[in-house]
């Protein structure tokens, strides 16, 4: 494998993206077997370029097997979303669908300024993402506004794009999107207000919430009253339970008195009005590190993923108070581990992917290994040298038949 990867290197990204599935079966081993267990099943896991070219994907998949996946093309500076669909059995991709309704409004610079995506009630996709500084329509105050689009019935396309900020300013670092099954929609993001202190110390995550499955927002409000801060330029994930009944999480990085930039999981009982707030791990550290998060639900609660001094960890989420058991970080050199994805399957397997060696204007390397029901490693992981390009991240899906499909 290794012999075979060097002469990979010599190629240039999109041969080498071809190439995937044939490097994929000589990545796997023949056994699943965790680092102090027995052997299991393996895992069917496919990896996958992101289609029409895009970067950042970010992707969910329905009741019914079906993947639904949004990406970025174009300008990193000020590019466009575009949102395809794969049914179960289909090798390729439905036709393209743009996101945003005025071109050239989505960014890439930065990795984790890009789009997020949602299922939300009857299926229906939910997209959020940073607009540009100019995009319309425009933050009432000022800076860039947070935009969202809904799939429209039919999936024939989105619905014109609106901006959910209406009483705070300075986006910076990505928001995110989540949905339920009953017609709540959250946007969530990190910012300030005029009463709030300058800086990063200021900086609170708020959340617009819609009762009507997106169509309109009430004003955001803040997730939690903690002064704990947020780190500017990094991003952030929200996950809500499908049911409408359990928890709604918000995960982001803190950035109290500068130094202190742990990262922190809101935990809401209650639909997002209140939220609990959980140190998940610190991080001691005077500079941003761009860095993005994780949040995916698995048979035995909701799975927690995130970046820490280069390496890259995930932990679960205790069902009764949203507090987190210790964290798992993947076997192997963690110094320049990034941007870490996750999803869990229905025996309770989890998949974590993530970039290695990225840094601005510069791509890297995917790795992924998958870990048994007791969150152990196995032996099963694989990597793909130049798998992630300028300003990319995976992303990772479970298939309704156990395996999970991961793409770059």
């Amino acid at each position: 494998m290794d012999s075979l990867v060097a002469s990979l290197r010599s190629l240039d990204r999109g041969i080498i993206r071809r190439l995937m599935p044939v490097v994929l079966i000589l990545a796997q081993s023949p056994g699943a077997r965790a680092a102090d267990g027995p052997a299991s099943v393996p895992v069917s896991v496919s990896v996958r370029a992101t289609p029409e070219g895009g970067i950042q994907p970010q992707a969910v998949s329905d009741a019914g097997g079906v993947i639904h996946l949004v990406s970025f093309q174009g300008p990193p500076a000020g590019g466009d979303l575009v949102y395809v669909r794969m049914e179960p059995g289909q090798a390729g991709f439905s036709p393209a669908v743009r996101v945003n309704s005025r071109p050239q409004t989505a960014v890439a610079l930065g990795t984790i300024r890009g789009a997020q995506i949602a299922m939300g009630r009857e299926g229906r996709v939910h997209v959020a993402w940073n607009g540009t500084p100019k995009a319309l329509p425009a933050n009432p105050i000022q800076g860039a506004p947070m935009l969202y689009a809904r799939l429209a019935p039919g999936h024939e396309g989105f619905t014109p794009q609106q901006n959910v900020m209406q009483r705070t300013f300075g986006l910076d670092g990505g928001g995110s999107v989540a949905a339920d099954g009953v017609g709540n929609v959250y946007v969530a993001w990190h910012g300030r207000t005029d009463e709030d202190p300058a800086g990063e110390s200021g900086r609170r995550v708020w959340v617009a919430r819609s009762r009507d499955d997106g169509a309109t927002f009430a004003p955001e409000e803040p997730a939690s009253a903690h002064p704990t801060g947020a780190c500017a330029c990094c991003g952030m994930k929200a996950w809500a339970d499908p049911s409408g009944r359990g928890p709604v999480g918000l995960l982001f990085r803190a950035a109290t008195g500068g130094t202190e930039r742990g990262m922190i999981l809101l935990d809401s009982r209650d639909g997002g009005a209140t939220f609990g707030s959980t140190l998940l791990q610190p991080w001691r550290l005077s500079a941003c590190p761009m860095s993005s998060a994780a949040l995916a639900a698995g048979p035995s609660g909701v799975f927690a993923a995130w970046e820490t001094n280069g390496q890259v960890y995930f932990a679960r989420v205790a069902r009764a108070d949203g507090t987190a058991l210790p964290p798992t970080a993947p076997p192997g050199d963690g110094r320049t581990r990034k941007h870490p994805a996750l999803a869990v399957n229905a025996r309770g397997e989890t998949l974590l992917a993530w970039s290695e060696g990225t840094a601005w204007q510069r791509g890297g390397a995917l790795a992924w290994r998958v870990f048994d029901a007791n969150g152990r490693p196995t032996d099963q992981a694989g990597r793909v040298e130049r798998g992630i390009p300028t300003w990319g991240l995976p992303a990772v899906v479970a298939r309704p038949d156990g395996g999970f499909t991961v793409f770059h």
